[in-house]
């Protein structure tokens, strides 16, 4: 299985480098991240851009067996939309693949039963209600004030009602079924990109929210409604998670039976967790720790 990261330049130079302590930490977790995850998956892959490049690979010496600056093209792109990296980094793979975020270690392999999925990710998030703030209620209304229409995944999947919907959260996301992933990714990034939906996301100058909707919400909606086709080509495609639960994935003791840690929140800023990922990186390789830090003071000026 392929191990695929992603870095879209634009949306952390605009804001997303204030979610890490400092810019060190930024860098330590990139190095953790690549080297816990080559150990079980050394086919990796950074898709990024050119800016992405220079400093991930030209200046911090990352070693990816490939690199790709294909995120270039979402150079004019509004910095809010920040998933459409992810998104990109999936529609541009041809076989089987883990994407992970910078802020996933995993000390051990993923299961079996989760890399042999058609379709995986991290856990299911199924409190989030319809009509809180960014939710589906308010990008409905968005569009049909225009006339607009959502994908046909996303209007049957709303259409079975209730008061909650259900996100994959996508910190790992993933599996063996490319041409689905493929699909559903193109699926987001057209809703998000074509110039005739232009009005109604222009009715929400903060996007933050609208990308876990996009990415995770979409991808749940787009599995169910195929699930539930005899005549579509992805009939047969399930999704599998490595924690049953958004819970689960809190509790100290079943994330290190599955050996894996995800930096989820404010715990990328919390002072013990900087102080662990600098005190680790440090002592494994001095060489990188010293280059972390060199960087990193051209990163903050």
């Amino acid at each position: 299985m392929r191990a695929v990261w992603s870095f879209w330049s634009v949306p952390f130079l605009a804001f997303k480098r204030k979610v890490w302590q400092t810019p060190l930490h930024h860098l330590l977790a990139w190095g953790l991240s690549l080297r816990t995850a080559s150990l079980h998956y050394p086919d990796t892959v950074l898709i990024t851009d050119r800016f992405g490049k220079k400093l991930l690979i030209d200046e911090l010496g990352l070693q990816f067996m490939h690199v790709s600056t294909e995120l270039e093209r979402l150079n004019k792109i509004d910095a809010g939309w920040w998933a459409l990296g992810k998104l990109l980094a999936y529609n541009l793979q041809d076989k089987p693949f883990v994407h992970m975020d910078t802020d996933v270690f995993l000390w051990k392999p993923l299961p079996r039963h989760l890399t042999s999925a058609p379709v995986f990710a991290q856990c299911p998030e199924d409190f989030h209600h319809v009509d809180e703030h960014c939710g589906p209620l308010s990008i409905e209304r968005a569009f049909a004030r225009y006339s607009l229409p959502l994908p046909i995944e996303w209007t049957w999947s709303r259409s079975r009602g209730g008061r909650t919907f259900r996100q994959e959260s996508c910190g790992i996301v993933g599996g063996t079924a490319i041409e689905f992933l493929r699909h559903y990714s193109r699926v987001a990034l057209d809703l998000v990109l074509k110039p005739e939906n232009a009005p109604a996301w222009d009715l929400f100058p903060q996007k933050e929210w609208l990308n876990m909707i996009v990415e995770q919400f979409l991808l749940g909606a787009c599995i169910d409604f195929h699930r539930s086709s005899a005549t579509s080509p992805y009939d047969d495609v399930e999704i599998r998670y490595l924690f049953p639960s958004f819970a689960d994935a809190f509790k100290p003791n079943l994330t290190a039976r599955a050996g894996y840690t995800h930096l989820m929140g404010v715990a990328k800023t919390h002072p013990v967790v900087g102080k662990r990922l600098g005190e680790r990186m440090r002592r494994e390789d001095p060489a990188f720790f010293r280059r972390c830090e060199r960087v990193a003071a051209s990163v903050a000026t």
